[in-house]
């Protein structure tokens, strides 16, 4: 790998960066609706009258979020705030931060999506590897149509019912939130740990369900193609152990795709899974995204979304970079 090849992958990823931000600014302003307005006008429907002086407000909270100047100008002040890291006020609750409401959440998505993503990778890698190997126990070919039918599943309405039978039905488990109401945060506390565990586990089972099935498929048919490539069968007719043909060997060439799909399941992690955060009430990025959009708070929606595509762009970035040293065929060296 040369400098000049990394140095172009960086100025790529930056490009990708700009554009995707640039896309990110205009698209919520297509819709043609006025945030400080709608927001102005809900507050004061809830209060049962519309204040007589609603424009004189909504023009002045549009002076403060820069939202009364040219498009243009909007423009180049949000590539500015963006390379300083601001993403402004956040309009549906001010005086709050984008900032301060994406590091509140990000923490609750990334413990719930990185530890269920890494789980159902390893079991579902290890599963698809078993079943697609021929000399496996005959029972594991009986777990295939089970994970594929959850697969087919989506996890929000494996999480609904989930919900019904562990929340409703034998009520061992809570249904909605990431602690229970009322309790006092304390991190230093093992009861609170405890709590969060308990309230995270049906988000996380739905997940888990839903996503070893797709693992498990995708092995078992990479496991499968190299049982007939050339290497394969000259470890078997020098006598090597099946254990050693299939880690060595089987398991070692099937791995490059699969850690690619990690890669961007990863990157993935900080978007959060909507709808099942929405279904349990869990306080993550995904509901938050998702009241943001509810409400049109577009600064909000464009810090969360440059967010994805940030973290997105890095995973795919670090995975090219470390594509060689995963595998030593892969090469970018001109021939």
């Amino acid at each position: 790998m040369t400098v000049d090849y990394v140095l172009r992958r960086i100025g790529f990823f930056l490009l990708i960066v700009w554009l995707a931000a640039t896309l990110n600014f205009f698209i919520p302003r297509l819709s043609g609706q006025n945030p400080i307005r709608e927001r102005l006008l809900e507050q004061a429907l809830v209060g049962g009258y519309v204040h007589a002086g609603m424009n004189d407000m909504v023009a002045e909270y549009e002076q403060r979020f820069g939202l009364d100047q040219p498009l243009w100008v909007q423009y180049i002040r949000y590539v500015g705030d963006l390379a300083r890291g601001d993403f402004n006020y956040s309009i549906a609750n001010y005086p709050r931060t984008v900032q301060e409401i994406m590091l509140e959440s990000l923490p609750w998505t990334i413990g719930l999506l990185g530890t269920t993503t890494i789980l159902s990778f390893v079991l579902g890698t290890l599963l698809g590897a078993f079943m697609g190997w021929p000399r496996s126990p005959t029972f594991l070919k009986f777990i295939l149509p089970p994970l594929l039918a959850l697969h087919a599943i989506p996890y929000y309405l494996l999480g609904l019912v989930l919900m019904y039978v562990f929340s409703f039905y034998w009520r061992v488990l809570p249904n909605i939130g990431g602690y229970t109401p009322g309790l006092i945060p304390d991190p230093r506390a093992l009861s609170f740990w405890w709590d969060v565990a308990s309230h995270a586990v049906l988000p996380a089972l739905s997940i888990i369900l839903a996503a070893v099935g797709g693992w498990a498929l995708a092995m078992r048919a990479m496991v499968v193609t190299v049982q007939g490539e050339d290497y394969i069968t000259f470890a078997d007719a020098k006598g090597l152990r099946d254990k050693t043909i299939f880690l060595r060997y089987a398991i070692r060439n099937t791995l490059l795709p699969q850690t690619t799909s990690l890669a961007l399941a990863l990157g993935h992690v900080v978007s959060g899974a909507v709808l099942v955060e929405v279904v349990f009430g869990y306080p993550g990025i995904g509901s938050v995204l998702f009241g943001a959009i509810r409400q049109a708070d577009w600064f909000l929606i464009q810090g969360m979304v440059f967010m994805l595509i940030v973290t997105l762009g890095l995973a795919t970035l670090i995975l090219d970079l470390v594509y060689p040293l995963l595998d030593p065929r892969i090469t970018y060296k001109k021939a």
